[in-house]
Formats: structure tokens, C-alpha cells, sequence
């Protein structure tokens, strides 16, 4: 299997599906709280607080973003 190829089986699949829609759900309620769940404080934490700030949709298309690409 090549490197930096993730399998996950059973429950390990379940609970990362599980744990995408808890992060989504929190960006589309609170966009910087998903973003930190996804990434920690960093570039796109501060970027999504000032997003946010700028108009609420930009922060949750942001956060939505940044957890479907990871």
C-alpha cells in the first residue's frame, strides 16, 4: 500500500463519517468553532473568524470548505 494512503475499516469509518457531520453541522452554526475542530488555531482559524465577522454565509462556506477538503 503506498504511503500516506489511510484504510479504515468498521468502526473507524463510521466514526470519521460521524465526526465530518458534527464538524459541518457546527460550521454552518458556528464556522470558527468547526474550523478549530478541524485545523486548530492557525491561518484558516483567523481567516474564518474574519470572514465571519465580514458576513456570516462567507464564514460558513469557509468553514464548510476547509472541512471537506482535509
Amino acid at each position: 500500500m503506498p504511503d500516506g494512503v489511510l484504510v479504515l475499516h468498521g468502526n473507524a469509518c463510521r466514526e470519521s463519517i460521524a465526526m465530518d457531520l458534527i464538524r459541518i453541522i457546527l460550521a454552518i452554526l458556528l464556522p470558527p468553532v468547526g474550523v478549530f475542530l478541524q485545523v486548530g488555531i492557525g491561518p484558516h482559524f483567523w481567516l474564518n473568524i474574519l470572514l465571519t465577522i465580514l458576513g456570516y454565509i462567507p464564514g460558513i462556506v469557509h468553514a464548510v470548505w476547509v472541512i471537506a477538503s482535509r
